[in-house]
């Protein structure tokens, strides 16, 4: 049920630095949630055309989708780790990374052919 998409506008990534980063991402988004990581989906789109205060440096957007309801302090904890780990791996600067944090109602969530609602 929790989701981290990170899209960012850097073209070419390692296969092996996708997978690591995705994996990361994965036990840090289950541990902020206090959620089975085997719920955790990752994905990560690189390539995207994006501007960011009107220049083409690199830049990121990543939404975090839960259900339930995440806490004003959950979401400024994960947002200062998220920031610290995509400019550590990816070499964005952490002034030029949105978050969108999202939560849904259980019924609004799929899987495995039924919701969690």
């Amino acid at each position: 049920m929790p989701l981290i998409k990170v899209q960012t506008s850097i073209n070419e990534l390692e296969k092996s630095t996708v997978e690591a980063l995705l994996q990361r991402l994965s036990s840090t988004l289950a541990k902020h949630l206090g959620k089975p990581e085997s719920y955790v989906m990752t994905a990560l789109e690189s390539g995207i055309p994006m501007t960011f205060a009107g220049t083409l440096e690199p830049a990121c957007y990543i939404e975090i989708k839960s259900v339930g309801t995440m806490k004003p302090e959950q979401t400024k904890n994960m947002s200062q780790e998220f920031c610290q780990q995509i400019n550590q791996e990816l070499g964005i600067n952490k002034n030029r990374i949105y978050i969108e944090f999202a939560d849904a109602k259980g019924y609004m969530w799929g899987w495995n052919s039924s919701t969690f609602g």
